[in-house]
């Protein structure tokens, strides 16, 4: 039996491509370009390429990008990202061979087999209790991730005073997921940890690995399934939620081509889980049972690195990174509908809606221009523009609050929070928690009389502030509160909050 986080104790790819295997053949082949990663890339990347805190960097990841394009991203960095600029401290004929190693594919090909996650399981000791072992409201109990140290806390959403703080696997990614009636919580790691903890008993109870670079979890509607989507291998993975054993796996592939996979949500009304590929122009539908998952596969115009969902679940509204616009979806058809006038690079998966008049209006953050969209979504136009002070990341709202926030998550401005009037479409106003600091991701009470903001610094602060006359009620220091997650909020996909 495995003591609880001994992560290191489990080979990185179980029983598949070694360490060492990576570092002889690379080495061998490319030795400087091999110590330039190690010093400047490994952090991030991950020391056999497969991701970490960054993505992959491996042919079968690359696949989208030219060698020209990643060169000059390692030279001059990635806006928008965490990514810095090389050039002026590696002499570009370097960074040139670096290019040529990420691009070189690994000594021996890279699986994740069924026999790999049956391998990896953890289990641990059950506890004999159903009753929650503290006083707070169950429902009204937020999880907030720290990446700064790899932690979660759990938190009463009433007092806003911290129950208990754990470990949990490094760079958690793609938002935390509750069973239904939110005792349970599961997360998802970027190198492709799913772990099972008790709220109740604040207690670890599973593990297993899926994959070794995941995206996010998404968990069915009756909590009987979680669904992994993997960018290595490229695949969706199928498990039972009682035990996170193995029921399918799912690859990502369709007339010969293969694919990573963008994400995977859960469609409540459909019964289903709604998966986007990362290379190929599709989305899958897959509807889950104990035997495996079926799978319907939708065409689409461009890749959808991006997704959200209108209310129903009846359309999808996606784009590319790449792109201009934005595609709406009808998932009952499988049909386009609609495209979007939203220029830059849209945030769909961060949009919010909320009723307007005689409407529903989706509004978006923008992760390359300094504006919000805000479109009807009868007939979807855009029906206003709102100028900002610089590219977002998030937008929150709440049913029972007035206001939406969004934050201004890159450039210079980086520490401003804007306050929008749902009635009115207009900045109200604009905060600035903790100058200089990256301020970003709001997250409501359960009655939406509260809302919750992340000071996105490793010496970062979770924030309450009255939602209703936006007054600061409370600072609690955190380490890179990088979201927050209301158990109420997200097991009843209330509006405003992300699902």
């Amino acid at each position: 039996m495995l003591k609880p986080f001994n992560h290191w104790l489990l080979p990185l790819l179980l029983g598949t491509l070694s360490a060492q295997a990576w570092a002889e053949t690379d080495t061998a082949a490319n030795p400087e370009a091999v110590q330039i990663y190690q010093d400047n890339c490994a952090g991030c990347h991950g020391q056999q390429r497969t991701g970490g805190m960054g993505p992959a960097l491996l042919p079968e990841s690359l696949s989208r990008l030219k060698k020209q394009e990643a060169l000059n991203v390692i030279l001059h960095g990635r806006a928008l990202t965490q990514m810095p600029a090389f050039g002026n401290q590696i002499a570009e004929e370097k960074l040139n061979r670096l290019v040529d190693l990420i691009y070189t594919p690994p000594a021996e090909p890279l699986s994740f087999t069924a026999a790999d996650i049956q391998a990896s399981r953890v289990h641990y000791p059950q506890p004999d209790n159903d009753k929650p072992l503290f006083s707070a409201d169950p429902q009204n109990l937020f999880i907030v991730v720290e990446l700064g140290d790899h932690s979660a806390t759990l938190l009463d959403g009433d007092t806003f005073t911290p129950i208990t703080r754990f470990k949990t696997r490094f760079a958690l990614h793609g938002g935390p997921k509750f069973s239904p009636d939110g005792r349970y919580v599961y997360f998802a790691s970027r190198d492709g940890w799913i772990s099972k903890y008790d709220i109740y008993n604040m207690a670890w109870l599973a593990e297993v690995r899926v994959g070794i670079n995941t995206r996010n979890l998404a968990i069915s509607d009756d909590g009987q399934y979680l669904m992994a989507a993997n960018y290595l291998p490229g695949n969706l993975v199928l498990l039972n939620s009682k035990d996170l054993s193995l029921i399918d796996i799912i690859p990502a592939s369709s007339n010969g081509d293969n694919s990573r996979v963008s994400a995977v949500y859960t469609a409540p009304p459909r019964g289903s889980f709604i998966a986007a590929m990362k290379d190929i122009a599709e989305v899958w539908e897959l509807t889950p049972g104990e035997d495996g998952a079926q799978v319907r596969k939708i065409a689409t115009q461009d890749y959808l690195d991006d997704f959200f969902f209108d209310q129903d679940y009846q359309h999808l509204i996606g784009s590319s990174r790449k792109g201009d616009s934005a595609t709406v979806l009808n998932l009952d058809s499988g049909k386009e509908t609609a495209r979007l006038d939203i220029k830059g690079m849209p945030h769909l998966g961060s949009g919010i809606t909320w009723k307007y008049q005689d409407t529903e209006v989706l509004m978006s953050p923008n992760l390359k221009d300094s504006r919000l969209t805000i479109i009807d979504m009868k007939n979807w136009k855009t029906i206003k523009e709102i100028d900002t002070q610089g590219p977002g990341f998030f937008a929150r709202s709440h049913d029972g609050s007035p206001y939406a926030w969004s934050d201004v998550f890159f450039g210079p401005n980086r520490d401003v929070i804007n306050i929008i009037d749902k009635e009115t479409l207009s900045i109200v106003k604009t905060l600035k928690p903790m100058p200089g600091k990256t301020s970003g991701h709001v997250e409501f009470t359960r009655d939406g009389r509260y809302a919750l903001l992340s000071v996105w610094e490793d010496d970062g602060e979770l924030i309450v502030y009255d939602a209703k006359t936006l007054e600061e009620v409370k600072r609690l220091p955190m380490k890179k509160p990088s979201g927050k997650y209301n158990v109420y909020n997200k097991t009843r996909y209330v509006r405003g909050t992300s699902h």
